[in-house]
């Protein structure tokens, strides 16, 4: 995979022309805000380790990107989740389904707390949603990518928006560029994403503007507007979004537009994690087109 350089086009989105930072398109099996997150331990010599430990959902976009980047490096990677439903096991999909098939040895523990797993020498922890310092060599080089396209195309007022899960992609972007990130918690809410971004970056002017919603969202429930955003971007741009957090990341872009008369650029970055989406589909296609 080469994180240098995905391509930035110009799409229409609310009668307003916007770019997109297509992350999505950096490589086919390891994309989008992971796949920076990751781009540490892809380069960096790991010739003395045996094994990565992480957790999450059984679906998490992470744990594909996991089993990419062990396949890539001959890691083992043990992903650790509170709970998988019986319909999973007995019928994998997804990035479950992927992961499995990559190799990852995916532990059931709902007792799991990896503040006191003891690692060994020869392990790596990554904390759920890639929450690790070393996140940030990937996110350098995406704001270094963005920098240099603004500067080309001589744009000295952008907006980056992007929905945040831990905010550690939009912390460590806000670290490195001169222009405004925006970002909407699709976790938790603001106060916990405001705490987030603390656990990785103490000085509050690195920190990226939090856009409130009027409505709160919970993490991985469906939503009418999600899906509608959803297929009103798949028709007009023909690209397709992840359903967990890009809804989420248009809905509050939309809702910075129509409060700002400036009319500033506007860069988002996709999220990748299409995977995951096959599970989405099925859930909202079951609840919505009846």
């Amino acid at each position: 995979m080469n994180c240098i350089n995905s391509p930035i086009e110009e799409i229409k989105f609310k009668n307003q022309n916007i770019y997109l930072k297509r992350d999505d398109l950096l490589d086919e099996h390891f994309s989008g805000n992971k796949a920076r997150k990751f781009y540490y331990y892809l380069v960096s010599d790991l010739k003395d380790i045996e094994k990565i430990i992480s957790f999450g959902s059984a679906q998490a976009n992470s744990l594909y990107s996991l089993s990419v980047l062990g396949k890539m490096k001959n890691l083992n990677i043990d992903f650790y989740v509170n709970h998988i439903s019986s319909y999973l096991k007995e019928n994998p999909h997804g990035n479950y389904k992927a992961a499995l098939k990559n190799g990852v040895n995916i532990i059931e523990d709902e007792n799991f707390d990896f503040e006191k797993y003891e690692l060994n020498k020869n392990e790596i922890l990554i904390e759920e949603g890639a929450r690790v310092k070393e996140a940030e060599f990937g996110i350098k080089i995406l704001a270094q990518e963005i920098k240099k396209w603004a500067e080309e195309n001589k744009i000295k007022n952008l907006k980056v928006f992007l929905p945040s899960g831990t905010g550690t992609t939009a912390v460590f972007l806000q670290k490195h560029l001169n222009f405004e990130v925006f970002t909407v918690a699709c976790v938790g809410g603001s106060e916990y994403l405001k705490k987030q971004f603390f656990h990785l970056e103490s000085n509050e002017k690195f920190h990226p503007k939090i856009i409130e919603m009027p409505k709160k969202y919970h993490f991985g429930k469906l939503y009418r507007e999600f899906y509608e955003a959803y297929n009103e971007l798949l028709v007009t741009t023909k690209i397709e979004f992840d359903l967990l957090y890009d809804p989420l990341g248009f809905l509050s872009m939309q809702k910075y537009l129509e409060s700002n008369i400036k009319k500033d650029e506007i860069l988002y970055i996709h999220q990748g994690g299409i995977l995951g989406n096959e599970s989405m589909k099925a859930r909202y296609e079951r609840k919505f087109n009846k």
